[in-house]
């Protein structure tokens, strides 16, 4: 697609089909084909996955490969790649679940905090960065850490799930692999769980798909399609949501602790965000007193749901520290939904008792 097409053009067109076609490619639910297509069972091919992996892959420049979740993408991304005895960087204040998931692996793991500094990385098989990062939204330069991981010989992959596909193009600044959990904003909805890998080499594509079928981790074709189906109103969703959080960020400023969302012009990440960041979203993070606080500012609200994930149409408030992250209790990530932007402040406002 005519990567010159401005973002609502291209997801809308991604997931149009071919003319003629209906609108959208439909689910197939079929387990067996007849042999001689490039279908003949359902673990190792589906026409809805290629229908979403196409139109991924076209927004990111790269070979797509989707999986039944992002924790599903990323350890069979991880599982392709890593070899007993290899050395992988990943972040220290990323998802949880990863540093989880690797520190079972038989690998050497290095933590880095997203904002750096940096090692050298000779001797390192992958680096792994999250930007930004979940959930303390730091930001690292994707194309700097590029150059060095490519040369010490390393590939550089880059959890893209809060930027997005229409937030940022890490293929494009020099990364070598884009994993996701589709389940946030590129679904939307708060109604799938998703994930894709989306990767430059086609080789290495041909390695992640392969062992997508021989471990099984694939993803139901109407699970794809839901996903197809949001995916095409993403850059309409982004555009509230970010016009959301920046309204909310302006009305909280000076009002809470550690206050940070890229977007803002005097956040600590907003320099390198706005150089590789082609937009930004909904998703800020804030400090109350206590949990006691964060229970009671989810009590007086009236449109802000306690949920945990990100991205969808609903604002949400979420206390990580519940869920096993290493930050304060009181640490909120707020995932600013569609409502409208006057509501959603007032809401937010008398919440936290700021009226």
């Amino acid at each position: 697609m005519n990567p010159e097409l401005g973002d609502g053009t291209r997801v809308v067109h991604a997931v149009s089909g071919e003319p003629g076609e209906p609108f959208g490619a439909q689910p197939v639910f079929a387990s067996a084909f007849h042999l001689g297509g490039p279908d003949y069972y359902g673990r190792a091919g589906n026409p809805t996955w290629r229908s979403l992996e196409s139109a991924l892959g076209s927004l990111e420049g790269g070979e797509c490969v989707v999986f039944p979740s992002g924790m599903a993408a990323i350890s069979t991304l991880l599982r392709a790649v890593l070899s007993t005895g290899d050395t992988l960087v990943v972040p220290s204040d990323g998802y949880f679940l990863t540093r989880k998931f690797v520190s079972e692996m038989d690998v050497n793991v290095v933590e880095v905090p997203t904002a750096g500094p940096y090692p050298s990385f000779a001797g390192v098989k992958l680096v792994l960065l999250e930007t930004p990062s979940n959930p303390g939204l730091d930001v690292c330069d994707i194309a700097a850490l590029a150059d060095a991981a490519h040369a010490a010989g390393a590939l550089l992959a880059v959890d893209n799930t809060t930027a997005t596909p229409l937030g940022q193009r890490p293929l494009e600044l020099g990364a070598d692999i884009v994993v996701a959990s589709d389940t946030k904003a590129v679904a939307g909805h708060s109604d799938v769980l998703f994930g894709h890998v989306t990767v430059a080499s086609p080789e290495l594509a041909t390695r992640v798909r392969d062992a997508r079928t021989v471990n099984g981790a694939i993803p139901g074709p109407f699970e794809a399609w839901l996903v197809l189906r949001g995916l095409g109103t993403l850059d309409l969703r982004l555009a509230r949501q970010a016009e959301n959080a920046a309204a909310i960020y302006e009305l909280l400023k000076g009002r809470v602790a550690n206050l940070r969302w890229p977007g803002a012009s005097d956040d600590p990440s907003y320099l390198v965000a706005a150089q590789q960041m082609r937009r930004f979203n909904g998703v800020l993070t804030f400090e109350l007193d206590d949990v006691a606080a964060v229970n009671e500012f989810l009590a007086r609200s009236k449109l802000v749901s306690a949920a945990t994930s990100f991205g969808g149409l609903h604002s949400t408030a979420d206390r990580r520290a519940q869920f096993g992250d290493p930050v304060p209790e009181g640490l909120v990530r707020f995932s600013a939904g569609c409502e409208d932007t006057r509501d959603l402040v007032a809401d937010v406002s008398q919440a936290l008792g700021l009226v």
